[in-house]
């Protein structure tokens, strides 16, 4: 072994370290702002964090609701999301991450992903439901007042498929193309069952009666429903029912959706 050779051999150790060591730094300083474009391309663009603040590890951002890329009229929630993620996990391709909305949700929420898939602990999260505006039309055009409640199972992902049940409550809506305030209160039940999904709507209460069906897959989406008005409201919101479907017969508009 020449002398060149051996104090490659003696001095290579330490050129392992210093490699390791260097990673182990970059890591440990990236940005918040690294995650942001991430979860806005999963999202489409539709579901946004701006204003990042801190690392991967230790960072919270500003949830930001968008009809698209163009950010235009789009709603922020107020308060901010933080998170944590789990360091030693990432070597055996794993994220754990817990995020927590400081002003939304009571407790903290748990994202365990791998290549395979990803779980995510149930939860629920309460906003405005003028934060809607954000994601365009329709509801920018309705202008919705009133409270909603997000609430779902634990959550899991493989590949392209999903099972989990997301509920989401509509409490005491308004609307400012109507004078009728409140408008009522309703819930809508997605259930994800692998490949295809369903969906539920249906009325609490209130004047403006909604219900309706939808089933969703990779391949085909649709929604068949109605939207009427108690009697004694039926010609105050003759106007808002024109708005949101067909006519089928007096007072009754069908809510159709097919993709």
């Amino acid at each position: 072994m020449t002398y060149w050779m051996r104090r490659v051999r003696a001095a290579l150790p330490w050129l392992l370290v210093g490699l390791l060591s260097s990673g182990f730094v970059l890591l440990a300083r990236l940005p918040a702002a690294w995650i942001a474009p991430q979860f806005a391309r999963a999202t489409q663009g539709h579901v946004n964090l701006v204003d990042p603040e801190g690392s991967l590890w230790h960072g919270s951002a500003t949830l930001m609701l968008s009809a698209g890329r163009d950010a235009s009229g789009a709603t922020l929630l107020p308060g901010r999301i933080v998170w944590r993620t789990a360091f030693w996990p990432l070597f055996i391709a794993r994220v754990r991450m817990e995020l927590l909305q400081t002003e939304a949700m009571p407790d903290a929420v748990t994202l365990d992903a791998t290549l395979r898939g990803a779980n995510v602990s149930a939860g629920a999260i309460a906003v405005p439901a003028s934060l809607l505006a954000g994601l365009g039309a329709p509801f920018n055009t309705l202008d919705l007042d009133g409270k909603v409640k997000l609430a779902w199972s634990p959550w899991r992902t493989f590949g392209a498929d999903a099972f989990g049940r997301l509920s989401v409550s509509l409490t005491d809506m308004s609307s400012r193309v109507s004078l009728v305030k409140p408008l009522g209160s309703y819930q809508v039940v997605l259930q994800a069952q692998g490949a295809s999904s369903t969906l539920d709507l249906s009325t609490l209460k209130g004047p403006l009666l909604l219900d309706g069906h939808g089933t969703f897959s990779r391949a085909s989406a649709s929604f068949q429903g109605t939207a009427s008005a108690t009697p004694e409201q039926r010609d105050n919101l003759a106007g808002l029912l024109n708005l949101l479907g067909r006519p089928v017969s007096p007072g009754t508009v069908a809510l159709t959706f097919m993709h």
